[in-house]
């Protein structure tokens, strides 16, 4: 863990008094008010940040490109995405339940850097404690002038997955559900005008926003694509830091592809679940065992996952370094480093059956190849370790692997190919127990979607086995 953490202070920040004196809270925006747009973006390049929501793009890169739009584009807007919901992963809340302060002066720092009109930071309402720390947070950064020169907007929205996919969370800020749009926010972003090429190109203006956002004459359209940037919590409470200690110090931790430090999540079969900040580039297998203790004793580990959404790594690749090359070398990535590990007990059939069945039901139905995919996959999967299945099943799986993701709009898809494929090919003899009727012994798998995390225990969310496909709940037989 970082000797003295950054993104994770000690002691929780509970104040603005606290904030400006011991966080050096507000020189971040003094110093990029100072700078100047691009000079700000420049300092964000050099410090080699890259974005911590998944993706891991440039995140002076995202900025530059953003704020060189052509000026016809309409309106630039800014959106925090706290919208956490990766199974494993607790890194967003625990940075907002911490220090919500440096979130909202990155988010400021965002919007003065691409001239954004507006700002948005959203979570989900179930984050009660994260919108009380938040909410607080803004006004008195407000009251104080230490939210830039544009309103920040707090948006609360529904527990779906892809509530926190950035396409997805554009539409959910504009009062429609999460469902992914098919251009990006860069392209088309919030309340534009502008048609969307291929699917249910508008022909008129529609969902302009706020009085205090929508353009007086705008009512007949007029091509407005409102360029939008979206980074992940993580991310802008980094830039926050950039920006007060300087490019040098986030260069000084982590690789030189990877550079700097980040939270890590550890949950599954391990003694002690945590979140924590690491710096980048250490051993996976070290930082397992340093935040959690690593497995019961005589046990050992046998796979990690880097959330749903990444290949599997086995057990015996656990001194790979915990960067975005490192894990990528290996056919699997750093994704938002929320670590589900899985000791030689667990069956990785079972494991599968469960991912999929999560993808499948979180998949919003837009894209038939996607949802008709991950539901086939999944009962497929289902009827394997249900002891009813054959190579036949194990064949058709393959097939709708290889067309889940034609026509998508959005990664999902990807996730289902990339950590069901993983499985398959890096424990075929789970899978092939099942087919001969001698699989490992049943234990309790628990899909590791987080409700709470801390002190050394984690909750899950126990509602996730009852959500159906379309995203209704089956009613709980035990009242």
């Amino acid at each position: 863990m970082i000797e003295d953490p950054v993104l994770l202070p000690t002691e929780a920040v509970t104040s603005l008094a606290h904030y400006l004196d011991r966080r050096r809270g507000g020189t971040a925006l003094a110093r990029a008010r100072s700078l100047g747009p691009g000079a700000t973006i420049k300092e964000i390049s050099l410090s080699g940040l890259r974005g911590r929501g998944g993706g891991g793009f440039p995140t002076g890169r995202k900025w530059s490109g953003l704020r060189g739009e052509e000026a016809g584009a309409g309106d630039r807007f800014v959106v925090c995405n706290g919208a956490e919901g990766e199974p494993g992963t607790f890194k967003d809340r625990a940075i907002l339940r911490r220090d919500p302060y440096q979130v909202v002066e990155g988010l400021a720092v965002a919007a003065l850097a691409v001239g954004a009109r507006a700002a948005y930071l959203c979570v989900k309402e179930k984050f009660e404690v994260e919108i009380a720390a938040v909410s607080r947070a803004l006004t008195e950064m407000a009251a104080a002038g230490l939210t830039g020169d544009v309103p920040i907007n707090l948006v609360s929205g529904p527990d779906h997955y892809l509530y926190g996919e950035e396409k997805g969370l554009l539409q959910a800020i504009e009062g429609d559900a999460p469902l992914p749009r098919l251009l990006p926010p860069y392209v088309h972003g919030l309340f534009a005008t502008a048609p969307q090429v291929g699917w249910s190109a508008p022909t008129q203006a529609y969902g302009v926003g706020p009085d205090t956002i929508a353009d007086d004459g705008d009512a007949e359209g007029g091509g407005r694509s409102n360029p939008t940037l979206v980074n992940n919590v993580e991310t802008l409470a980094t830039v926050t830091h950039v920006l007060t200690r300087g490019p040098e110090w986030h260069r000084s931790l982590g690789t030189a592809q990877s550079p700097g430090a980040v939270v890590v999540t550890v949950v599954g079969d391990v003694r002690r679940p945590a979140v924590a900040e690491v710096e980048m580039g250490r051993p996976l297998g070290e930082v397992i065992e340093e935040l959690s203790g690593g497995v019961a004793p005589g046990r050992r580990i046998k796979a990690v996952f880097s959330g749903v959404a990444n290949g599997v790594v086995r057990g015996d690749q656990l001194d790979t370094p915990m960067s975005y090359e490192g894990l990528a070398a290996i056919g699997s990535g750093l994704g938002s480093c929320g670590f589900i590990v899985y000791d030689d007990t667990a069956d990785m059939a079972c494991v599968a059956a469960m991912f999929s069945r999560f993808l499948y039901v979180e998949s919003c139905g837009q894209c038939p190849a996607c949802k008709y995919g991950t539901g086939e996959v999944t009962s497929y999967l289902e009827r394997i370790v249900a002891g009813l299945g054959g190579e036949a099943d194990v064949e058709t799986i393959g097939r709708r692997l290889e067309t889940v993701t034609d026509g998508n709009r959005c990664y999902l898809p990807v996730e289902e190919q990339l950590v069901i494929g993983s499985i398959l090919r890096e424990f075929p003899g789970d899978v092939a127990a099942h087919l001969e009727g001698r699989p490992l012994a049943p234990r309790p798998y628990v899909m590791p979607k987080i409700d709470d995390l801390g002190d050394g225990r984690v909750v899950y969310d126990r509602r996730q086995h009852a959500k159906q496909p379309d995203w209704t709940y089956a009613p709980d037989p035990s009242g």
